[in-house]
């Protein structure tokens, strides 16, 4: 009885011991999204320059874009700016913002003085839609096809290498299928 004792919490602590070590080697970056291959929640929003440039789901049908969650607050969302700005410049995708848990006078000025790469930005200051959305943290961008289907989910900023290694190709490989 007392060698059970002892190798019972021997035992929890190998376990342990083995899911940390296991840990190690996970990417925080490449964490599955259960929307991907789903439709876009339903949902409706304000532009971030006032109701009249609202985004919603009929934004994203008959062709594939980008929905980019960020926020004036986001440190991470200061260096990916730049790169969005110059993706928006070269007109690969249409590109989509969702302002996330943010204030909408901020927002406005963060885009005239760091250059605005959306077509239309949505003003989510609860975070509720982006909560549909299973959106954890920001910056985060979700690749969707011409029929509304969430494909492929980036959590954290969009490099200039992600951007052209996987970002522009999946961009491209959509829009043949979509033909």
């Amino acid at each position: 009885m007392k060698a059970l004792l002892f190798l019972l919490p021997a035992g929890i602590l190998v376990l342990l011991i083995l899911l940390f070590w296991r840990g190690l080697y996970l990417n925080p970056s490449q964490v599955p999204s259960p929307l991907i291959g789903k439709p876009l929640p339903q949902f409706s929003l304000p532009g971030v320059g006032g109701p009249s440039a609202s985004l919603n789901n009929a934004d994203f049908e008959g062709h594939v874009s980008i929905l980019n969650v960020w926020a004036t607050w986001c440190i991470p969302c200061r260096d990916e700016q730049p790169e969005l700005v110059k993706l928006a410049q070269q007109n690969v995708v249409t590109i989509y913002g969702l302002n996330y848990k943010d204030d909408a006078d901020s927002a406005v000025q963060w885009l005239q003085s760091q250059g605005n790469p959306y077509a239309k930005d949505g003003f989510d200051p609860k975070g509720e839609v982006a909560l549909n959305f299973g959106v954890y943290g920001v910056p985060e961008t979700f690749v969707v096809d011409s029929h509304g289907i969430i494909r492929h989910k980036y959590i954290g900023p969009l490099t200039a290498s992600l951007i052209s290694t996987q970002l522009i190709p999946l961009v491209h490989k959509l829009e043949q299928v979509s033909k």
